[in-house]
Formats: structure tokens, C-alpha cells, sequence
């Protein structure tokens, strides 16, 4: 470990690193204090990494119990099987689609995320970004600002009363996004792996194929988790499906969509626009034709950063850390069955 805590303890026996993607030597965050104060007073060390990539290298973790990855670091079996000490990766955030949890597992690491900690910024950012979108406030922003008053007729903004909102993923955050929405008086539709919910049927949402959601909705919001099966799914064909006048909000994952076939569906008006707070690649490249259409809505995978945002889910990471490292067993487990492997036996019975 090439940097120190700040705080100038010594190494105690549990030691977590941070993934230094968005965190800096120091331990200040592009997101805010995420309150490493409450490790140092439970007696446990932490620190930065050093180097900041997609796979880091194995010996990066040989002195540590736990990381707290804050993006997107690759755990596949070839680092965690080379990591004998590790006992816990901590995910800031819901996603994991960069975590082999059956490696994990094997290796006897235990994996945790904050999907409860990330449930209401995200509703709020997808909120923002339907409204912001249907609305066409950047261009009615750029108008003023330009004393270009006369092109306002251009951009009629499209009401949401009685139309159909098609929430892809209905899971928690989808739930959460139903919830607002139906405020607006709109008729909600979701799709999830299972084709089951009870949040769905609390609150008389359709759960209806996603092929038949692209054809009724007028919004369709991506909230669904990355997963082989998911990848790319809203593709050529899938645009298609979708009514030339619905717009498409993507505040889940960048990989969902084909980009190339997206930007073809836009600059052909195949539909009305699109919301972005992710993308593929990310970030997007500084020619790409999607940044100078005005029927997009960007936001540089942030949209959700409040300070809330921050508060619950550094709060939520480091209960799990704290939970672990004193031989508890947190919420939001991934892979539970850890518990009951050899290799974890192993690690604990090393204390």
C-alpha cells in the first residue's frame, strides 16, 4: 500500500483500501466526505490505492481485509484466488456486473452493495430527466440566453397526463420512479426478469413483456441491472418497437443500449429523443452527433450525486464494512453462501 492514513494511526489487525477512482490520497471524494472518521474509530485502518484502472494487481490487496470499490474495478477469479487475505468487497453503489461473485465465493470473499442506499436519487434523477427532457428545458434555457425567444414555437413540450410510462427493471428504484410518477396521472408499465412484484401489484402496475412495453410506452425508462442478457437489449430491433413520438431515459447502465443504433434512431427521428445518464463508451467521444442534438438530455453519469446521495450510501458501505469486520453478517449480501465455505471458515478462523 503506497499511501497512509491520514489520521496517522498505526496498522491495525483489519485493513480496508478504497478503489481511487474518484477518491484522492487524502481520502476527499469528487462525492463528498464519505465519513472514513467512523473506521479510525472503530480501530481499523484504511487507505487509497495507489493506481487507478479497470484491473488492478492482485498484490495491491495482500495486506488488506476489505476494499471498498467506488466504480467499476474488475474482481474476476484471477484476482481474488491470488488474494488470500481479502475477505470483503464493498461496492459504493447497487451495480456489481464488474464482480465475479461465483469466483467470490469460491475464493470466500464476501460481496455487498447499497441498493437501498441509491433508491430514492435515483427515482428523483430518472424524475428529472423525464420532466427536463418532455419539457425541453436546455433548449428553452439556450433560447433565453441567446435572446432567441421567436424559436419557442418550435418546442412544444409533450404533457404526461394519461400517457404511458414503461419502466424496464422494475425493481426497487423502478418501484420508487411509479410511486412519483403516477402523481402525473400517467399509466405505468414495467418488466422485470421474473415477471413478478409485489411493489407492482401494491401500486397497479402492468407487468407486461418488454416487447409489448416498447410498443405502449411514450417513455420508456431503463432501470435495469447489466447482465449478460440485458447487454445491448435496446438495440435496432428494439427501438423499432418503440412509437416514433416516446422518448427514452437510460439512468441504469450505459451498456443496455447500442449506442450506434441509438444515435441512428435520433438522427432519423425514429423516436422523439432520449435522456442520458450513462453512456457507451463513457464518456462520450467529444465529435459524437448526439451532443449537438436538441431533443437529448445529458448528464455525465451524475444526475444522482446529492448530498443525500452521498450521505446514505457511504453510511450504508462502511455498515457493512464495520459489520464484517466484527463478525457480523451485513445486509445486502450478494453472494450468502459464502458463509458456509471452507475458504471463509478459513479466513475467519485467521483472526
Amino acid at each position: 500500500m503506497a499511501t497512509t492514513n491520514p489520521k496517522g494511526t498505526r496498522a491495525s489487525a483489519y485493513r480496508v483500501a478504497v478503489t481511487a477512482d474518484v477518491v484522492r490520497p487524502d481520502g476527499s471524494s469528487v462525492h463528498g466526505d464519505l465519513g472514513f472518521d467512523r473506521l479510525v474509530e472503530r480501530g481499523i485502518d484504511w487507505s487509497v490505492l495507489p493506481g487507478d484502472a479497470p484491473v488492478l494487481p492482485p498484490e495491491y490487496f495482500d495486506d488488506v481485509d476489505a476494499v471498498l470499490v467506488m466504480g467499476h474495478t474488475y474482481f474476476d477469479a484471477e484476482t481474488v484466488d491470488r488474494t488470500p487475505r481479502l475477505r470483503h468487497i464493498a461496492r459504493f453503489g447497487a451495480g456489481y456486473e464488474t464482480i465475479d461473485l461465483d469466483a467470490c465465493t469460491r475464493a470466500g470473499v464476501v460481496v455487498t452493495n447499497t441498493p437501498t442506499a441509491i433508491r430514492r436519487t435515483l427515482s428523483t434523477a430518472a424524475v428529472t430527466m423525464i420532466l427536463g427532457l418532455t419539457h425541453h428545458v436546455v433548449p428553452k434555457d439556450r433560447m433565453v440566453r441567446e435572446s432567441r425567444w421567436s424559436d419557442r414555437e418550435h418546442f412544444r413540450g409533450v404533457g404526461l397526463e394519461g400517457r404511458t410510462l414503461g419502466i424496464v427493471g422494475f425493481g426497487s428504484v423502478g418501484a420508487d420512479v411509479a410511486r412519483l410518477m403516477q402523481n402525473f396521472d400517467m399509466t405505468i408499465l414495467g418488466t422485470n426478469r421474473s415477471g413478478k412484484s409485489a411493489a407492482a401489484d401494491e401500486l397497479g402496475v402492468s407487468l407486461v413483456s418488454f416487447e409489448e412495453l416498447l410498443e405502449r410506452s411514450d417513455v420508456v425508462l431503463l432501470t435495469a441491472a447489466l447482465t449478460p442478457e440485458t447487454t445491448g437489449m435496446i438495440d435496432e430491433a428494439a427501438l423499432a418497437r418503440m412509437k416514433r413520438s416516446a422518448f427514452l431515459v437510460n439512468v441504469g447502465r450505459g451498456k443496455l443500449v447500442d449506442t450506434d443504433a441509438l444515435r441512428d434512431a435520433l438522427l432519423d427521428g425514429r423516436i422523439a429523443g432520449a435522456g442520458l445518464d450513462v453512456f457507451d463508451p463513457e464518456p462520450l467521444t467529444p465529435n459524437d452527433p448526439i451532443l449537438g442534438l436538441d431533443n437529448v438530455l445529458l448528464s455525465p453519469h451524475a444526475l444522482g450525486w446529492t448530498d443525500q446521495f452521498t450521505d446514505a450510501v457511504s453510511t450504508a458501505a462502511l455498515d457493512a464494512i464495520i459489520a464484517i469486520a466484527d463478525g457480523g453478517r451485513p445486509d445486502s449480501v450478494l453472494n450468502p453462501e459464502v458463509f458456509e465455505t471452507e475458504a471463509w471458515r478459513a479466513k475467519v478462523a485467521s483472526d
